[in-house]
């Protein structure tokens, strides 16, 4: 797993993108596999249900949280196998977030972006994301998951950092 966070943030008109990156060798179509198919995204992130497709709406299990929630995740832009757009509704928040995938001689790089309208709790946001992307590799190499614990509030400075 990442040994220490490796977040940015990028000021974007009033608010600022929350950019996570994280390196595969693979192809591009494998990498968007784990993380647009139900099977794969319940081995990182959680199960979905639902009829996949832009402007549609899914229900995602999260399967690694307390309580296992449910939310729901709008699909905004669904561009296979380099750009996904959701906006995922958990409580009274909506989350924008983007996936990006590129490829080059075989090594994949998925950059996740979180889209905020201001950067109130990012020391819990960064270290999430890094958590489940770090998930995301452990799923695919076959690796010991990840530990919560080592990610917050251990993470949790180094994000507020970054404001």
């Amino acid at each position: 797993m990442s040994p220490s966070p490796i977040g940015r943030l990028l000021r974007v008109g009033g608010g600022a993108d929350l950019i996570l990156t994280r390196t595969f060798r693979a192809h591009a179509e494998d990498v968007w596999a784990s993380v647009t198919e139900s099977e794969r995204t319940a081995r990182w992130f959680g199960p979905w249900e639902g009829e996949a497709g832009p402007g549609r709406v899914i229900r995602v299990r999260m399967a690694y949280e307390e309580q296992e929630p449910w939310c729901e995740v709008r699909i905004e832009v669904c561009e296979p196998p380099l750009r996904l757009v959701l906006s995922v509704v958990d409580g009274d928040s909506t989350w924008p977030l983007e996936l990006r995938l590129s490829e080059v001689d075989g090594l994949t790089t998925l950059e996740l972006v979180h889209h905020l309208p201001d950067t109130t709790g990012i020391g819990e946001i960064g270290p999430g994301w890094e958590y489940y992307l770090d998930m995301l590799v452990a799923s695919r190499t076959g690796s010991a998951r990840p530990v919560f614990d080592d990610y917050y509030p251990a993470r949790k400075e180094y994000f507020e950092g970054l404001v």
